[in-house]
């Protein structure tokens, strides 16, 4: 089967409709069918093509003065080899449910093709994923490392519902010492048990800057300096002067506690939070908590999702957003 390049579609006649019929090729066009070049560069590797005047190696550099073409070919050739017919777009590649293909079947997966070095910008990577959500799609991000192999993250805008019967604490006075405040432990009650600060003897409980401004703003907890009532907006500039990452922090933090979740220190993990609901005895989530227009490299995100993979638990990322602070899960896949 011959083709024409136009330098950057390839174009059969009529006769190049059966790639479409059979196998989901390309796009029907009124005299025939067109190829995005990694369909193309594909049907040549696999001697089902041929472009007078372009041999494979000829096509491929061709294609690759555009940025970033070779991973996006890949990626493309991964997918097909695994059995599934692939489109172009609306992001990189639409890709169909096994054995459906463009007419008679839907398609699964929304798939972005970047790379290990690439900057993750979670604002954008909300409106994406979340558009392939509201089409019922999974959204991938397909990542070519530097040696040009794969990995396959489905990323999911993760709905954190309201926890009934959470653990409640307070009201109760401390007394401020450093960033630190200490409380007398039976003011807490027992269900606050283990959720909330470090005993420091069977007397008092030692709160984190965390735990103390969101208490404090709930109206649960009373600071005292030297007899004097400490101001939550005060407690908040000297907390903010030593904890760079507070302002992200305390807003990830509120929002898990009002809906009924108990966030702890992450520290041993790398992480801002381990997260517990309540129904088990370990934490079920690591979190970390990004400002508004927050972005990531892919390399960091993807020593996250390995290290949570590893100890058994869900790693997600809590980003500012219009709508309140969206959590945006990332887990590998096996297409």
């Amino acid at each position: 089967m011959k083709a024409i390049f136009d330098g950057t579609w390839v174009r059969l006649g009529q006769d190049g409709r059966a790639l479409y019929d059979q196998s989901g090729y390309g796009r029907p066009e009124k005299d025939g069918l067109r190829l995005a070049p990694e369909e193309a560069l594909y049907l040549v590797h696999r001697g089902r093509l041929e472009i007078p005047g372009y041999s494979f190696d000829r096509l491929m550099a061709v294609c690759a003065e555009k940025p970033n073409f070779m991973r996006s070919f890949l990626v493309y050739r991964d997918i097909r080899e695994r059995g599934y017919v692939v489109q172009t777009g609306p992001h990189d590649f639409r890709v169909f449910r096994r054995g459906q293909r463009p007419g008679t079947g839907q398609s699964q997966y929304m798939i972005r093709v970047i790379s290990e070095r690439d900057l993750i910008d979670f604002s954008e990577l909300v409106h994406e994923a979340s558009a392939s959500l509201n089409l019922r799609k999974q959204h991938v991000l397909a990542v070519v490392d530097d040696e040009n192999e794969l990995t396959y993250y489905e990323v999911k805008i993760q709905p954190l519902p309201a926890i009934e019967g959470g653990m409640t604490i307070g009201p109760m006075v401390g007394e401020l010492v450093g960033r630190y405040a200490i409380v007398h432990s039976e003011a807490t009650g027992d269900p606050a048990q283990g959720t909330y600060g470090m005993q420091l003897d069977p007397e008092r409980l030692v709160l984190a800057p965390l735990e103390i401004l969101s208490l404090m703003r709930s109206g649960r907890l009373t600071l005292h300096r030297n007899e004097h009532t400490v101001d939550p907006a005060h407690y908040y500039e000297m907390a903010k002067e030593s904890d760079i990452e507070f302002p992200e922090k305390i807003r990830v933090y509120e929002d898990l506690r009002n809906r009924g979740f108990v966030p702890r220190t992450g520290y041993k993990f790398g992480h801002h939070f381990r997260v517990y609901t309540g129904k088990k005895v370990h934490s079920e989530m690591l979190v970390q908590a990004l400002p508004g227009g927050g972005a990531l490299p892919m390399s960091a995100i993807s020593r996250s999702v390995r290290l949570a993979h590893s100890v058994k638990k869900k790693m997600l990322f809590g980003c500012e957003h219009s709508e309140g602070i969206q959590y945006v899960e990332f887990a590998r896949i096996k297409l």
